[in-house]
């Protein structure tokens, strides 16, 4: 877990590993990665991230990750896909 200024960021590997409830908890956004599907969506009120991939690429997806800007409120969600040589 992170806090950033008042808020809570919690991060793993599996948001299917997730266990507890973010919103009783006062986490502010969730972020995983396992997918590695890059998705921003809001649920109940949190917010959550999964920055892709910015390793090698598998399944054929785009390689990504993502900037947050923290200073802004509603954060900021920026991602950027990574120019990779084939």
């Amino acid at each position: 877990m992170a806090e950033v200024g008042s808020a809570l960021i919690y991060v793993l590997h599996d948001v299917k590993a997730l266990d507890l409830e973010p919103r009783a908890a006062g986490i502010a956004m969730v972020v995983s990665g396992h997918s590695h599907k890059a998705l921003q969506e809001e649920r109940d009120g949190i917010l959550y991230v999964n920055p892709g991939s910015a390793g090698p690429r598998r399944f054929n997806l785009p390689v990504t990750l993502v900037r947050i800007d923290v200073t802004r409120k509603p954060w900021r969600i920026e991602f950027v896909e990574l120019v990779t040589s084939r």
